[in-house]
């Protein structure tokens, strides 16, 4: 990023000037580029940010120099922006000239007026405004472009003062490197040399808010109300800096002589605030002075003597007489206060120097210290002090502020006692003065100094805050006793000594001393004193003591010897005597009618006192709980007692209120706490019983409505709720008030609401913030009551309690009442939610007013009840319905869809949304209302209302959308902050990080929503219109404002194109992961996921960025790194998957080239990636051989993912019961935000705490100790063990994450994309380093986890084998080599094995070792080859040809399962047996598997000798009976029947081995088979029984075929059976038909021959015209081939069974039995009916039928072979075709690549052709059993039957239904035959001869029938004739 550079550019234009981009505005983008290297190399200590901080500040030296001044106008500029309109301007980085509009313009000469700047300059700070315009939303570019400007400033005002601070000097250290700050040392000193002091100082005399205020309200350069505020903050910001700077220098160096006295001129002129007090500006300079005439640094004993050497004030004499002069003898200041302050440093630094042996040279000067020391002291310096620097808003917030002037106060009290003296003895005679006036009655002297007075206040403000925990004030205490805490025996910064260094004696002489013989006078301040000393745990118990001690012993006193008046004894005892004499004054029930009873006893002047005291009782007990419980138990003083007494008495409601705060302080304890509540109600501070008869109410309340109220002062209201405010935390008894009224909290809480919180709108108020101030304290109290209310049962029953005979209702807790108000439209919600529309009108105002800070802590009160009432109210009303009270309640999300009284609109949760706009400015309440929106999200029928709500006002709209995206861009938020709220800054930065957390959480739940939902509306997607519509811009670009995902992308973008990968991965690993799951989201879903990966894509490149740093390493936070990594892999798998659909193939390629490529390369600095092929092509050549390969980045993210997973240890427990233990932390389980099952570990605690607590005994308090601890044991190893189950949930989900990926990569992913043998590689990398990282994991015995088991075998086994099937599938086929295959099978085998051996993993582990090994013995499977009819190998040649990869890869695979002998079967063989149902289906499929492959048989021997043959077997009629419940129309379910299939299979495989099926028999298959009734349960339902005819019932199979899939295995069995058994063992045979097979045999003499009736005749057509009608288009031609092969086979099938008859009939024809009537002619309706027997002519016509069809699909499988040989060269529209059948979808084809659309077609034409082959097989073989059939019968019709011949049937075994023996002999008659032998010759004619032969020549020529069919047409032919003849 350069500067801009000016200049005529002939090349684009003779007049037209390049002007920087107007992204990098010289006045800004460069300066914040400089800001943000100083950062990070001063704050955040980034790598290599020496280096680039040198680049930047070399090349901003020029800024540095000329501080904030602006490029020169000129002429020659204006002229030039003047013609930018017409001749246009070039713009650097754009192409050509850019026209600019005249508005423009002639804005850009407004800001160059405006700011004295450059016309140029003001040229590119307005486009720049224009650019960063959607950042600001509301803001025109111009607005914005003065916001610009003052940023600009800032930045280098902040990296000025960073680079001053990291300095080496005299105050403090950064830790920086040594080459770091040698840079800072250098370039700053050369700044300083070049007079920056007074560029320093004359820049903040020039630079005032109101000037440029009012000069930009002239141009009118200033918006809204938050742009004034912003303009605003960044010059008091840029003021603030430069002042800071100086500040920074001096605390490290002094400055030199002539830059001293410039300070020191310009602090002559500083004037005060309103108030007396000075602005921060030029407190920083006051301190920057103070800490250059600083010389205490000398006296902390460093060893660092060059800090003399260079200082100036000790060794140039100039110097010292230059300053000493000029405060001596200089004019008057404007302000003689800071004077003072200067002389009294200088003074005390010249008596410091006075004891140097340096001083000897400067004795002149040093001489004048008491002087100076007495000029400031007439100059009122404490008061100054007090008034002007205490009081300044800025002095508290810089702790080297504090420590100059604790240096400073005790400075003076050390070195200069002599004066410390003095002011002592003026005040004592000053004393002595006012008391003579007193008593003479007169005035006392107006000339009176109080500068004791002054110094005692200013010590005691100065102690009293101690924001940075400091406690400096430890300086004045001296040890006096043995404590045991070491740093208690005196330390001195931070060492502890034997000895009190000389300055802490010192001071604590001063302390005790200055309360010796107090005058009256002192009294107050010195009681403010020690209440400021006594600020801190050790200060607090050294005054403890020092009271203590004070006071006189009880002897003493008895004798008269009074003590100290500052002692316990004397405060104490005024206090009872102030009691006793006021209570004798409280007047009686009677008299109470009086309003204002008279006031006695307690002057103004004592009153005062006792404050003072009650403050610093205050301090002292709220910091020691030693002195708490010391002072409350002592028998003599009882504070509590008289404190309580005085709170009846009639005293002044200020002292009240004191009292009260110190009773809060003591109630800090719990054990004081218990008693003190007693004590109130003892009392009745608050009237809590009505004492019968009484006329009015009496106590607080009454001092509310008549005192306080008239008074328009709360103090007593406020200190009532501190009080109850500290019980509340402290202790609750829940038997409060017991015996006087009904026990509990109610009345207390029925006063806070009714009398204080509601009523607190409507009261006046003297002064403003008060009202603020009452709604705080008593809405804290109610926020603490809520947030410890737990729901419980106990709640909801209205419980009675006898008080004095009477049964009256008992009170519910209060939490219980809170929510019971919140759950109904009560007063108090309607209030809580005014107050949250008031507090958030009054921020918009971004005005201060009184009482802001405890309006917005207020507000944030009612915002936690909100919250916490959402959190409890689901319990709250599930107890509440369950106890059927009468109780109405509604939830609290459909009570803020109410109406507002103030608007009357149903805002109130837009007014809880406007919140997050003030997320800078008030944290804490975006934070609550960032919780309460994302609780309120949960519900979907509010989710379309909010939207309503929010964008129903555009402005509204806008304002709420800034919100949003302000809280997720906020730089401050930081993670992994420990909860500690000690560190201001570190506690916003958690809060700010937390609410990114909770947004992003509500966009996730939104988004699992249906639409319009919130989530889309804050991501920038349209509501109104459909959300595929939305068309996501760039901000700014056509008016698209800046959304969430903007904010989302812009967390994740940055650093992601530097190699350290995005930053935000690392600093917040939680944020990564969320942002990363909202984008996978958008991208998965289907309504955004188009507008979505398109936005990504074009103006992100997103995924290309953030891929490329896989894999994420985060060792803090391991599981987090995993999940970022896991939804960023999700989303890359959907981008491939949708770019290869849409033939995007450039995207597709970059991202695969990134994921799988293993050649070294690097990306550009810049993140430039679009020359990337070239240069690696190019370094390749330069390198060639020399360049090693690198990993894979898929296999490194692998790497990243540890297998192995430490399991926390066994509970180790002494006193509970592990048992019981486990059981509570089970039920305190929960699913978590992430959906891990995890303990919910806080109330697991609660659970085990409230069982501690109710052990009763001595033995149980005894051992509490020891319980408690052994509790926190148990909640660790709880937090332990959810962390694993995150961890293991986080590996689960980047392994499934890697999966998809490389699922998609290698399935979805054009092919063309991946070469083949690169496909080949990179999956023999992925399974190697798969098996390799399980393979060591089991050696090692670290097994994981079940669900981690079970991811890592279904991914390292399934999921890359299924990828190289697929991969197959594709037609690449790479034979690899031997070691690969012998590496794939060990590895999958040895871990079978192992699972066998050790018998300790689940089931599912198992299961998926199976599905493992299956997949890969199909590797070996050869593919389907398409059938060319072509002439086959000889037998010799099939048996001498070479062996091909399969054959020798299953080999191998046989080989090394032989190796492991019986262990192997042994565990296949049991599982297959026994076990859960998916691996026991597993397990007999690998059974089959290699029993396929093994030609040894051993597997069988040992199937069948171990004896798990017979038992599967036997099984059978196990599962008869649940075979039986599936034929029911709704099965339970279908795990049997798969069961079922998966046996049957196994034992076709056996049977069909000789041995095989003689082992079935044996083991009486047969019989079980037999015994089983399922078979006889065929659903009687004719209309299914139609085949053809399917229930469209789903997944589900319809009665009919699940009856189909459990006959149809057994029938193939048989089959099998039949066809293996030889004529050696005829009794298989006999078995099967004796047997099983009657039934069946029966059933087919019934209805084969109708059945072939059907199917020759008309009812074909039928059949396939039903398929097209019930059957998807989609699947229509797969279903219409099936159909015609089923048909074709069952004519075979009936023909070959009629040929079987005959032949078994008899051997000659004579004998031989007649199937068919003798009638050739074509019946004109061949659907016969079943009772008549079919005639010959229906074998005719499917003759002639299967020879046309012969024919056709002859030709069809010639065109399928010539379009298969020339696949490449097929027009797309036929492709199309092809495709159609083996693709899902109508738009389907149309994505698929050119390349894989071939690989379709090719193997769609391979279905073809071999469908096509097996029709030809088909008809084939019924054309030859028809010939056979036709000759048989007509030989026996023609040459040996007679008319005459008396036979009694033709079919002896048919018997038709209506009883008769069937046709008869003598039906035939002559006049029949001769028809027949006419018909035959008509039907047989020669064109059919010629067809048959032509049939024999074209296939059966191939086959081993040869002239079959010659023969038999010969002979038919012969007959014929013969018989004419």
């Amino acid at each position: 990023c350069r500067n801009s550079v000016f200049f005529t550019a002939s090349c684009v234009n003779r007049h037209a000037t390049i002007i920087s981009h107007y992204f990098l505005s010289s006045l800004w983008g460069p300066l914040k580029e400089l800001w943000e290297a100083v950062e990070g190399a001063i704050w955040r200590r980034q790598p290599e940010s020496v280096y680039l901080l040198d680049l930047q500040l070399k090349k901003h030296k020029p800024s540095f120099l000329t501080l904030f001044k602006n490029p020169m106008k000129s002429a020659e500029q204006r002229e030039k922006v003047r013609k930018a309109s017409t001749e246009g301007i070039a713009v650097q980085g754009q192409q050509g000239v850019r026209l600019l509009p005249e508005q423009l313009i002639s804005e850009a000469f407004i800001l160059s007026d405006l700011f004295d700047l450059g016309e140029l300059a003001a040229l590119e700070l307005l486009l720049a405004g224009e650019h960063q315009q959607p950042h600001f939303p509301g803001l025109t570019r111009g607005l914005v472009a003065v916001l610009l400007y003052w940023d600009g400033k800032r930045c280098v005002a902040n990296s000025l003062r960073s680079l001053i601070q990291s300095r080496h000097g005299k105050t403090f250290t950064l830790d920086l490197s040594p080459e770091l700050v040698n840079l800072t040392m250098r370039f700053t000193d050369e700044l300083m040399a070049q007079g920056l002091t007074k560029q320093i100082l004359n820049l903040l005399s020039d630079i005032s808010v109101t000037r440029e205020f009012e000069r930009l309200q002239k141009e009118r350069g200033l918006g809204n109300e938050k742009h004034r505020k912003e303009v605003s903050d960044l010059i008091k910001e840029c003021r603030q800096s430069l002042a800071e700077c100086l500040f920074a220098w001096t605390c490290q160096s002094p400055l030199s002589k002539e830059d001293t006295l410039t300070l020191i001129g310009h602090l002559e002129m500083v004037t005060a605030e309103a108030d007396g007090s000075l602005d921060s500006v030029n407190l920083a300079l006051v301190m920057a002075l103070l800490y250059c005439l600083d010389v205490s640094f000398l006296e902390q004993g460093t060893e660092d003597r060059e800090g003399i050497h260079a200082l100036p004030l000790l060794t140039e004499k100039q110097y010292v007489a230059a300053v000493h002069s000029r405060l001596v003898e200089g004019q008057a200041w404007k302000l003689p206060g800071l004077q003072a302050v200067v002389q009294l440093a200088w003074a005390l630094s010249l008596r410091a120097v006075s004891q140097l042996p340096q001083g000897a040279a400067l004795v002149e000067f040093t001489e004048a210290d008491e002087a100076l020391a007495d000029q400031a002291l007439l100059g009122g310096v404490f008061l100054f002090l007090t008034e002007g620097i205490l009081g300044s808003d800025g002095f508290s917030q810089e702790e080297f502020y504090t420590r100059r002037l604790h240096s400073l106060i005790t400075d003076f009290l050390a070195l200069m006692p002599m004066k410390v003296k003095q002011l002592r003895n003026r005040a004592d005679e000053d004393a002595r003065l006012i008391h003579m006036a007193l008593q003479m009655g007169s005035e006392p002297p107006s000339s009176l100094r109080k500068d004791l007075d002054h110094l005692m206040i200013l010590i005691g403000e100065f102690y009293s805050k101690d924001p940075f925990e400091l406690e400096l004030a430890l300086e004045f205490w001296c040890p006096s006793e043995s404590l045991q805490h070491t740093s208690l025996t005196g330390s001195f910064l931070g060492v502890p000594l034997q000895r009190p260094p000389h300055k802490q004696v010192v001071l604590s002489k001063f302390v005790r001393q200055m309360g010796d013989l107090l005058p009256a006078t002192l009294y107050i301040p010195y009681l403010r004193m020690l209440k400021g000393l006594a600020n801190g745990p050790q200060c607090s118990h050294y005054c403890f003591s020092l009271l203590k001690t004070n006071g006189a012993p009880h002897e003493n006193r008895q004798a008269g010897v009074s003590g100290s008046v500052v002692s316990w004894e004397h405060f104490f005892h005024s206090l009872m005597l102030y009691h006793e004499n006021l209570r004798r004054d409280v007047p009686s029930a009677d008299s109470m009618q009086y309003r204002h009873p008279p006031i006695r006893g307690i002057t103004q002047r004592e009153l005062e006192g006792l404050t003072a005291f009650l403050q610093l009782l205050t301090t002292i007990i709220t910091w020691s709980e030693n002195a708490r419980l010391a002072l409350c138990e002592h028998p003599q003083w009882t504070p509590v007692v008289v404190m309580l007494g005085l709170l009846q008495c009639s005293v002044q409601p200020v002292l009240k209120a004191q009292i009260l705060h110190a009773l809060a302080a003591f109630g800090k304890s719990p054990e004081i706490a218990a008693s003190l509540w007693q004590s109130l109600e003892y009392t009745q501070i608050l009237q809590t019983v009505k004492v019968p008869g009484q006329r009015q109410a009496a106590g607080i309340e009454v001092e509310l409505n008549e005192i306080e109220s008239s008074c328009e002062e709360y103090p007593l209201t406020r200190a009532f709720c501190h009080l109850i405010s500290t019980l509340v935390e402290s202790a609750l008894p829940v038997n409060l008030g017991a015996g006087l009224r009904a026990p509990g909290f109610q009345p207390y809480l029925d006063f806070l609401r009714d009398s204080v919180f509601l009523a607190f709108p409507t009261r006046a108020y003297r002064r403003p913030a008060e009202k603020w101030e009452v709604a705080e304290a008593v809405l804290e109290v109610f926020h603490k009551l809520l947030r410890v209310y737990e729901p419980q049962p106990a709640d909801f029953l209205q419980e009675m309690v006898e008080l004095q005979g009477e049964q009256m209702p008992a009170h519910k807790p209060p939490g219980h009442s809170l929510m019971f108000h919140l759950l109904n439209d009560s007063p108090t919600l309607s209030l809580c939610l005014s107050l949250l529309e008031e507090g958030a009108c009054q921020l918009d105002t971004y005005a201060p007013f009184p009482g802001k800070k405890q309006l917005e802590s207020a507000v944030l009160h009612c915002l936690c009840l909100l919250e916490l009432a959402l959190q409890k109210e689901v319990t709250f009303m599930d107890l509440l319905r369950e106890s059927q009270t009468s109780l109405l309640v509604s939830p609290v999300e459909q009570l803020l869809q109410g109406v507002s009284a103030r608007s009357r609109q149903a805002d109130h949760i837009t007014n809880i949304a406007r919140y997050l706009y003030h997320s800078s400015s008030n944290p804490d309440a975006a934070f609550q209302s960032a919780k309460i929106l994302r609780r309120i999200a949960r519900y979907p029928n509010i989710q379309s209302r909010l939207v309503g709500d929010f964008t129903h006002d555009q402005a509204v709209s806008k304002k709420l959308m800034a919100g949003f995206v302000e809280c997720l861009d906020s730089e401050e938020a930081q993670e992994g902050v420990a909860a500690d709220d000690s560190d201001p800054e570190k506690r916003v930065a958690r809060i700010h990080h937390e609410t990114k957390i909770h947004i992003l959480n509500l966009l996730i739940t939104s988004l699992e929503l249906k639409g319009p939902n919130l989530g889309l509306y804050l991501l920038g997607y349209e509501v109104k219109k459909p959300v595929s519509s939305t068309n996501l811009q760039d901000p700014g670009v056509l008016g698209c404002p800046r959304s969430c995902l903007h904010a989302i992308l812009s967390l994740l973008q940055r650093g992601s194109e530097w190699r350290t990968g995005p930053v935000l991965t690392k600093q917040a690993p939680q944020l990564a992961e969320l942002c990363y799951q909202v984008i996978y989201q958008l991208c998965a879903c289907p309504d955004t996921s188009g507008p979505t990966m398109r936005y990504l894509r074009t103006s992100q490149d997103f995924l290309f960025s953030h891929l490329q740093h896989l894999p994420f390493i985060v060792p803090e936070n391991e599981i987090a790194a995993l999940s970022q990594m896991s939804w960023l892999m999700k989303t890359a798998a959907i981008e491939l998957r949708v770019t290869s659909l849409n033939r995007q193939r450039s995207h597709t390629q970059r991202l695969l080239n990134l994921l799988l490529d293993d050649q070294p390369h690097t990306l550009h600095a810049d993140g430039e990636t679009g020359m990337e092929e070239e240069s690696r092509s190019v370094s390749g050549f330069l390198h060639f051989g020399t360049v090693s390969k690198v990993r894979r980045r898929l296999l490194s993210v692998l790497d990243a993912i540890d297998f192995s997973q430490e399991a926390p240890e066994l509970l180790q427990l002494d006193f509970f019961e592990r048992a019981q233990i486990e059981q509570v932390i089970t039920n305190c389980e929960h699913v978590n935000e992430q959906g891990h099952t995890v303990c919910n570990v806080k109330l697991l605690h609660r659970v085990l705490v409230a069982e501690i607590n109710a052990l009763q005994g001595m033995a149980a308090i005894g051992q509490r100790p020891l319980l408690l601890e052994e509790v926190n044991s148990i909640l660790q190893q709880v937090v332990e063990r959810n962390r694993v189950r995150c961890s293991l949930n986080a590996k689960r989900h980047a392994l499934q994450s890697w999966r998809s990926l490389v699922e998609t990569i290698l399935t979805a992913c054009p092919s063309e994309l991946i070469p083949a043998d690169q496909r080949q590689l990179i999956i023999r990398d992925l399974l190697l380093d798969l098996h390799d990282k399980v393979g060591k994991l089991m050696r090692r015995k670290m097994l994981l986890n079940e669900e981690q088991h079970v991811t890592c075998f279904s991914l390292s086994s399934s999921s890359a084998n299924r990828c190289y099937l697929s991969s197959r599938g594709q037609g690449h086929r790479v034979a690899l080599d031997q070691d690969f295959y012998w590496i794939l099978s060990c590895a999958q085998v040895r871990r079978v094995v192992f699972s066998g051996v050790t018998n300790q993993l689940i089931w599912r582990l198992r299961a998926h070792l199976y599905g493992a090994l299956l997949y890969y013995l199909q590797i070996a499977q050869k593919p389907e080859e398409p059938e060319t009819l072509q002439t086959g190998n000889s037998m010799w040649e099939r048996l001498t040809a070479p062996e091909d990869c399969f054959s020798k890869l299953q080999r191998e695979n046989l080989a090394i399962i032989e190796s492991y002998g019986t262990a192997l079967m042994e565990v296949v063989c049991r599982d297959a047996c026994d076990g859960h149902e998916i691996g026991r289906m597993l397990a007999l499929a690998v059974l089959d598997r290699v029993l396929s492959i093994d030609r040894q048989c051993q597997w069988l021997v040992y199937l069948c000798n171990s004896g798990y043959l017979r038992v599967l077997v036997e099984s059978l009629r196990q599962d008869d009976a649940a075979l039986q419940t599936l034929l029911t129309p709704q099965p339970p379910l279908l795990k049997p029947l798969y069961i079922y299939e998966s046996k049957m299979a196994l034992l076709t495989r056996v049977a069909k081995t000789a041995q095989g099926a003689m082992e079935l028999l044996r083991c009486g298959l047969i019989g079980q088979l037999v015994e089983c009734q399922v078979f006889h349960m065929l659903p009687q339902n004719d209309a299914l029984r139609v085949f053809g005819q399917r229930d469209p019932s789903g997944f589900i199979p319809s009665p009919l075929e699940r009856y189909r899939q459990i006959l149809l295995p057994t029938l193939r069995l048989m089959q099998v059976i039949l066809t293996s058994t030889t004529t050696q063992h005829q009794q298989g045979a006999a078995q099967v038909q004796t047997s099983f097979t009657k039934r069946v045999i029966s059933l087919l003499q019934r209805q084969g021959l109708s059945l072939l009736v059907r199917l020759v005749g008309t009812d074909r057509a039928r059949y396939l015209k039903q398929i097209e009608e019930t059957v998807s288009p989609g699947d229509l031609a797969e279903k219409r081939e099936e159909m015609e092969v089923a048909m074709q086979q069952i004519c075979a099938n009936i023909m070959e069974y009629c040929q079987t008859l005959l032949l078994q009939s008899s051997a000659e024809a004579q004998f031989s039995l007649c199937l068919f009537s003798p009638s050739a002619s074509e019946p004109a309706d061949v659907a016969v009916p079943s009772a008549r027997v079919p005639s010959l002519g229906l074998v005719l016509l499917l003759l002639k039928n299967s020879t046309t069809d012969f024919f056709r699909y002859h030709d069809s499988h010639r065109q399928s072979l010539n379009k298969l040989e020339r696949v490449e060269q097929l027009p797309p529209e036929e492709l199309k075709e092809l495709c159609q059948v083996l693709v899902s979808g109508s738009g389907g084809v149309e994505k698929i690549p050119s390349v894989q659309r071939n690989v379709l077609a090719k193997r769609r034409l391979v279905q073809l052709v071999n469908n096509r082959a097996k029709l030809l097989a088909l008809c084939s073989y019924i054309i030859e059993t028809c010939l056979f059939v036709i000759w048989r019968h007509l030989e026996f019709y023609l040459l040996y039957c007679t008319p005459t011949d008396p036979k009694d049937s033709l079919l002896p075994g048919y018997r038709d239904p209506s009883g008769s023996r069937g046709l008869s002999v003598s039906r035939v008659s002559q006049q029949d035959l001769e028809q027949l032998q006419s018909d035959v010759a008509n039907s047989f004619n020669e064109p059919l001869q010629r067809k048959l032969l032509e049939v024999e020549g074209l296939y059966s020529k191939t086959r081993s029938r040869h002239t079959f069919i010659q023969a038999l047409t010969r002979r038919i032919r012969g007959l014929v004739h013969h018989a004419k003849g």
